[in-house]
């Protein structure tokens, strides 16, 4: 396989194959869009009212709800705070915050030598998570996540001063580019340099780890 196709199908697995990233995608444009030509009042209750219409959908497919749930949960969140501030940036309040928050949890996680990327990769895989550990494995999951630390925070710190400024639309602009769009590329550049710092590490594979294989080892050859 190709290392385009490898990528493709990667994604396919980790990201495309839940199919449920438009819940949280699509209010926000909604939003957007009626805040800049209607109202703070219609923005807030046409992005509440997409949320739902997804709830409603994923119910009808007996698709996973959470999802759906989610996207409702933030929306009416935002919502308050938008409502609460009383300026269409507080709807983005939220999402700054997250970041924040998940740029600090990369940081710590490093610190205590369980990087957080080595935790979403074995949510999502399920592979033995003693690999994760291997200290010609690890390496890799820590410089990693150290690329998501420094992602988030600069996301978050150009979103905060858009905050500042009330620059609502050019703030929801932003966070939009720099969401879903932005985040398959991390996951793209997290992808290549993990499985070539895998390879330099060359410590076992999961198979060869589970197997108890003793070195050399032919090393992790696809999923990281």
């Amino acid at each position: 396989m190709s290392k385009p196709d490898e990528l493709i199908a990667e994604l396919r697995e980790v990201v495309f194959s839940r199919n449920k990233w438009f819940d949280s995608f699509l209010p926000p444009v909604v939003f957007i869009i009626l805040n800049a030509f209607a109202s703070l009042e219609l923005a807030l209750a046409g992005a509440l009212l997409i949320a739902l219409l997804f709830g409603i959908y994923r119910l009808i497919r007996r698709q996973a709800w959470i999802y759906a749930l989610g996207g409702i949960g933030g929306v009416i969140l935002a919502g308050l705070i938008a409502w609460f501030l009383g300026g269409a940036e507080g709807y983005f309040l939220p999402g700054i915050i997250s970041g924040g928050l998940t740029a600090f949890l990369c940081v710590v996680s490093v610190f205590i030598r369980r990087p957080l990327v080595a935790w979403t990769s074995y949510v999502t895989r399920r592979w033995p998570l003693d690999w994760y550990w291997h200290p010609k494995v690890l390496p890799a999951y820590s410089e990693v996540t150290i690329i998501w630390a420094l992602f988030f925070a600069f996301r978050t710190s150009i979103q905060f001063e858009l905050f500042q400024q009330q620059a609502a639309a050019t703030l929801g602009i932003v966070q939009l580019l720099s969401g879903w769009p932005a985040l398959i590329i991390l996951l793209i550049a997290s992808y290549l340099y993990g499985m070539w710092r895998l390879q330099n590490l060359a410590g076992p594979s999961v198979e060869e780890f589970k197997s108890g294989s003793d070195p050399p080892w032919q090393g992790q050859k696809r999923g990281f």
